[in-house]
């Protein structure tokens, strides 16, 4: 396996490093950009690039869906396809097998798929027709195909899933191309019981992978029980490997998520908050429709460099209120920024030694309001 990862600093239990891929290197803790179907929403890749996003990720099943892995595949490769130089990771399907669940036949083979765009064809997705798809996208962190759980579940139904994701973590290791630059991350499961989650993660170091991800979280738990299985999760994962929590999240579900031993996150969240009018900021959120923005001349968050916060909250809530699609893509930026912006500030307190002063001052300021 040939993907590298460096761990640069330590600060209690969090983690500062690097990763290096074919397509150049990511800082972590790294927050990933949502580029499900090749583009992150609204915004062009220069848009994105511009905010300090380093990794972008792209998800197998809606490519698989359209335009098909055999076309990304004929046009270069996602990176050529979409215009993203940089790194970047697939989701393997698995997130769909609950998202689009009544859509969905699990099988020991694979996964049948019932397509979400027209409700007729099929497709049976296995672990390593997933991994074969990647290799088409190039992507240079490719995702083993599991079966994510909704919470709460039985224990049972979560001993059946880490028997069987472990399964298909094998046969998606066996079926990886290894090149220089490129790697797999295995997905720990065991819903929220301590115990399967720490057999899960034995299971998939003894497979051995260049990465491992915490997977199974933020789909109906509570935020305790989410730092809960992550703290009992991270003890037994290499120390030489990078961590990522799939789907997650707010930025305070990231403080406390890299306090406990976490490098990697991805989340809607930012996007679609900027779709939807919501803009964050180092005060919290706001609801940029909201008519008490109307004449204010404030920036949306005084601290920030994005091209929004060079305009007035009354401009932008103009634009909104407009229904102008400009709206739309300054406030996608602007949150997007403020992610990369808490990423490095987040680094640098890692490095100076100063993590957990930085985040209880984070918390105060974000939880108090504007």
């Amino acid at each position: 396996m040939s993907l590298k990862f460096d761990l640069i600093s330590t600060d209690g239990n969090a983690r500062r490093g690097r990763v290096h891929t074919a397509h150049g290197d990511f800082q972590t803790p790294a927050f990933m950009a949502v580029g499900t179907a090749a583009t992150v929403k609204a915004l062009t890749m220069e848009q994105v690039a511009a905010t300090g996003t380093e990794v972008i990720l792209g998800n197998t099943y809606h490519l698989m869906m359209r335009p098909g892995g055999d076309l990304v595949e004929k046009m270069g490769g996602l990176h050529k396809f979409g215009g993203w130089h940089g790194p970047i990771l697939t989701d393997s399907g698995g997130f769909q097998v609950m998202s689009l669940s009544n859509l969905v036949k699990m099988k020991e083979e694979g996964v049948e798929f019932t397509s979400h765009i027209d409700g007729g064809i099929k497709h049976f997705l296995r672990p390593e027709d997933s991994v074969h798809i990647q290799h088409q996208l190039d992507s240079n962190i490719t995702m083993v195909l599991d079966e994510c759980l909704h919470l709460p579940t039985t224990r049972e139904r979560a001993e059946k899933n880490v028997d069987m994701v472990t399964r298909w973590a094998k046969r998606s290791k066996d079926a990886f191309v290894n090149r220089d630059g490129y790697g797999i991350f295995g997905i720990v499961q065991g819903a929220d019981f301590k115990d399967l989650r720490e057999k899960s993660a034995k299971a998939l170091v003894e497979i051995g992978f260049d990465g491992y991800a915490v997977g199974g979280l933020a789909v109906g738990e509570t935020q305790d029980v989410m730092f809960d299985m992550i703290a009992a999760t991270t003890p037994f994962l290499p120390k030489d490997k990078p961590r990522y929590l799939m789907g997650v999240g707010t930025p305070l579900d990231i403080l406390g998520a890299v306090e406990r031993g976490i490098d990697m996150f991805d989340c809607v969240m930012p996007t679609r908050a900027g779709r939807t009018a919501q803009a964050f900021t180092r005060h919290g959120t706001m609801n940029m429709r909201n008519a008490r923005f109307t004449d204010d001349a404030s920036p949306i968050d005084d601290k920030c460099g994005c091209p929004a916060c060079k305009l007035s909250r009354a401009y932008i809530h103009h634009l909104i209120k407009c229904n102008e699609i400009l709206g739309a893509t300054l406030l996608t930026q602007h949150n997007l920024w403020f992610y990369q912006d808490l990423m490095r500030d987040i680094r640098k307190n890692i490095e100076n030694g100063t993590f957990q002063q930085f985040k209880e001052n984070f918390i105060k300021q974000y939880t108090e309001g504007d």
